[in-house]
């Protein structure tokens, strides 16, 4: 018997497990997982011995800027470093230049994507004030999510106004993601500091402009309605302790309310402004120590129920500029698994807990199709990882994301990614991204 690849002695993480195992894989899906697997030849095997391996994560946020901002990046160069970052799906926001606010947009991302993403590809569909009418006929499989900003938005995708948003919370057929700042109270805070420094705004006045309470007042009104309209709601980036009260600890399949966060609110507080400006600029903000180690126990105890990017790249110029020209958005795909394996390393998170946030719980709260994770007659997604005697520092010589940076640079991690499968493909070994790995578009079962 041939079979395409055969990965022998992995210590494989999966639904709660760690077991011994090998794993072969034939036409881009797992076949079989045993102890020992014998009596076969492999095009291609993998001697696993001493590494970890895990399904892939799966990022359900993150800003690829194609089309419209090649400068920054494109499908093709962020899945590359996503998936040398142990990333083998991704869900692309809609807010590109056009907009995803019409199914013509959303079929030329998806055809943008078959032809360049290394990793596995869903989009994202955009509300605008005037698209109610379009995401109220879309076809739930047809989309990963609808994305809402109700804050921190531009053009027409900023959505505040009530009777819009009532319509949308009773009319959206699949999942509702929101982004959740009050932004009259942003603008508020802006112009108090504007008046006292001008165009000199520092970049630790970021988490007190963007502060808790307007994170709170739009996050707050969000579940509010959900729970009145029955809206399966995701809420993302969560970034203060206050505003965890609103949701409940439990496996997200019991769940109708749901919620996220960033590896960068995961390992970020107020106190790096001060080294790094606006490299971590974001919305919402990076926001206390307080706020940061309230998300840490939230997500341990299953009251946060995943882990995302929110990668959203820009140039290094750019955020070099002063406060209110400095874009907002941070590069991390790259840097995915090794840094949600450092929450492992510093004891916030067990490995199979950090397995379920990362690959199990995403694509449960999607309904992805036969990925994340480690299962017979599954896509074989998978990521064999490494524990290094040493901390391997993060430099920017080695980002392989279009704009070139890192807000890591200071940091060093535990654990290295060593081999990436997308779909059975090679798309990262041996610290190359394979050339001929090509990403599939994924099904939603809705």
């Amino acid at each position: 018997m041939m079979v395409d690849l055969l990965i022998r002695n992995a210590r494989v993480i999966n639904e709660g497990r760690i077991f011994e195992a090998d794993v072969q894989v034939t036409r881009g899906r797992i076949d079989k997982i045993a102890s020992s697997i014998e009596g076969v030849r492999a095009r291609r095997q993998i001697d696993a011995q001493g590494q970890w391996l895990m399904p892939g994560m799966i990022d359900d946020q993150v800003h690829f800027r194609e089309p419209g901002a090649p400068h920054k990046g494109t499908l093709a160069s962020e899945s590359r470093a996503a998936v040398a970052g142990g990333i083998t799906s991704f869900m692309d926001m809609p807010n590109t230049d056009p907009a995803t606010l019409t199914l013509e947009a959303l079929v030329d991302k998806k055809r943008r994507a078959a032809a360049g993403a290394r990793a596995n590809y869903g989009f994202h569909f955009g509300v605008s004030r005037d698209n109610l009418d379009t995401i109220a006929a879309l076809d739930p499989r047809e989309v990963a999510g609808v994305k809402v900003f109700m804050g921190a938005s531009t053009g027409n995708m900023l959505v505040d106004d009530p009777v819009v948003l009532e319509r949308l919370f009773s009319d959206c057929p699949t999942i509702l993601l929101a982004h959740c700042e009050h932004t009259p109270s942003i603008l508020a805070n802006e112009a108090r500091w504007r008046a006292e420094h001008g165009d000199e705004i520092p970049a630790c006045a970021h988490p007190l402009i963007r502060d808790v309470d307007a994170c709170y007042r739009s996050s707050s009104l969000a579940v509010a309605m959900a729970r009145r309209l029955g809206t399966r709601l995701h809420v993302l980036h969560l970034t203060s302790a206050r505003e965890l009260a609103l949701f409940a600890s439990g496996a997200v399949c019991d769940k109708r309310i749901t919620a996220e966060v960033c590896l960068h609110h995961l390992l970020f507080d107020d106190r790096d402004y001060a080294q790094l400006g606006h490299l971590i600029k974001c919305n919402p903000s990076i926001k206390s120590r307080s706020d940061r180690d309230a998300l840490r126990l939230a997500l341990a105890g299953d009251v946060i129920d995943v882990i995302g990017t929110d990668h959203a790249p820009h140039t290094l110029a750019d955020k070099q500029r002063p406060y209110a020209q400095a874009p907002s958005g941070l590069p991390l795909v790259q840097h995915a698994l090794p840094a949600a394996l450092q929450l492992v390393a510093e004891g916030v998170l067990s490995l199979p807990k950090m397995v379920e946030k990362t690959s199990h719980a995403v694509a449960r709260l999607f309904g992805i199709r036969d990925r994340g994770f480690v299962r017979e007659g599954y896509w074989a997604d998978l990521v064999l990882v490494e524990a290094l005697q040493t901390p391997r520092a993060v430099t920017d010589d080695a980002v392989l994301a279009h704009c070139g940076w890192t807000p890591l640079q200071h940091h060093a991690f535990d654990h290295a990614v060593r081999t990436t499968l997308v779909s059975g493909q090679l798309a990262w070994h041996q610290g190359q991204v394979q050339a001929d790995c090509q990403g599939l578009a994924l099904e939603f079962d809705r």
